[in-house]
């Protein structure tokens, strides 16, 4: 999605260079040279995206639409989002003004711009103007519209009516951004939801079974996992976060793991090696987590004997990369299809790839090295900086 909407971005700056062509090409007079005229309007283009980012409303609208009247040339600009005028710059308007743009923004409801010779939408230089309107489209929906407004002596060019299309080509991709941006937040809040509810039955029974069998023979040792079993589960159910650093994922993992290695006591092996320098990377919650969960399950639960989990973090320059292995019955690859697919029985792994790939991008996807009877290695590789992701 945020591929395509790059291209449309692009191409919408790409118009901005034909408004440059506009001001150097058209009769009236022009103060910069050809040169200083492309970078002013690359410059209004860009300088819209930072308030269109933050979706369309009245304050990104009225602070976008200075820039969008520099980008088409036009007398004056209206934004609106189909119900109502955001902004109107260029001009002041009045309630019949208000009205008359808000007639114009429908014809745009097929997704088409539409070019208005004449409009009394509002009066420029006493006498009524042309305008050019472009639908905003989000979505493959129509949520409002750009108005272009020119003076009555102005005498309406097909470039024009495809540099507004452009500009509110570029205006639509930017909001787009935007709404996808926030379907993403929630998405991936609601897959964290998912993944702490269900750390819940078969971890909380089995934890309180193993703090027991030491209450008689260990009573110090049992307050010290009820403690550790407390602070885990604190940890898991904390609502306000989504992103920590390692070393506070990795104590947390630890705390986990010291309540595994109570239920299986010398069966369990645990070898923890992570490059110090990587430590303060930031990581989403319970994005470690879920991976030892796994290992257990099909590396100690269903395998007898003494078995190895393994946790190494390694520096890759940009990159940091954390690989939990275990010594279990591995996995085929169909079984390692439906894990990372959500179709499996749990959604651990499946849950991790999707926040993962939310969060840095479809590079950043969980990896899974297995063989069945050798055993399974996942790698989570994350950036270890990454623009708006950020503990709490």
């Amino acid at each position: 999605m945020e591929a395509a909407l790059g291209l449309l971005l692009v191409l919408a700056i790409a118009g901005s260079g034909l408004a440059a062509w506009r001001l150097t090409s058209s009769p009236r007079p022009v103060l910069s040279p050809e040169r200083e005229a492309m970078r002013s309007a690359l410059h209004h283009a860009i300088a819209t995206l930072p308030h269109l980012r933050r979706g369309l409303d009245e304050t990104s609208a009225k602070a976008a639409a200075p820039h969008l009247r520099a980008l088409t040339q036009a007398r004056a600009v209206a934004i609106t989002d189909g119900d109502r005028v955001l902004a109107l710059d260029g001009i002041s308007g009045d309630d019949a003004s208000w009205s008359h743009l808000r007639d114009l923004s429908a014809h745009v409801l097929d997704g088409r711009v539409h070019v208005q010779p004449r409009t009394n939408a509002v009066r420029l230089s006493g006498s009524n103007g042309s305008a050019v309107v472009a639908p905003l489209v989000i979505q493959d929906e129509s949520v409002g519209a750009l108005i272009a407004l020119y003076c009555e002596d102005y005498r309406l060019r097909p470039d024009d009516a495809r540099v507004v299309g452009e500009a509110a080509a570029l205006v639509s991709a930017q909001v787009e951004l935007s709404v996808v941006a926030d379907q993403e937040e929630r998405l991936t809040r609601a897959e964290l939801h998912a993944l702490r509810a269900r750390i819940s039955p078969h971890f909380v029974y089995n934890s309180l079974a193993a703090i027991a069998s030491y209450i008689h023979s260990s009573p110090e040792q049992a307050r010290e996992l009820l403690a550790e079993f407390a602070e885990f589960t604190r940890y898991s159910f904390k609502r306000e976060r989504t992103y920590v650093t390692l070393a506070e994922e990795l104590h947390y993992v630890e705390k986990y793991l010291r309540l595994e290695q109570a239920r299986f006591r010398d069966r369990l092996t645990v070898r923890v090696q992570v490059d110090p320098d990587v430590l303060q990377t930031v990581v989403p919650v319970l994005s470690l987590q879920p991976l030892v969960e796994n290992a257990v399950k099909h590396g100690v639960e269903t395998r007898s004997g003494q078995r190895t989990i393994e946790i190494v973090g390694l520096d890759r320059d940009v990159d940091v990369e954390l690989r939990v292995r275990d010594d279990g019955i591995g996995m085929t690859p169909s079984e390692v299809a439906l894990a990372l697919s959500g179709d499996a029985e749990g959604t651990g792994l499946h849950n991790v790839d999707r926040r993962l790939r939310a969060a840095f991008g479809e590079n950043y996807g969980l990896e899974i090295e297995t063989e069945p009877d050798h055993g399974t290695t996942v790698v989570l590789a994350v950036p270890k900086f990454r623009v708006g992701v950020r503990t709490a």
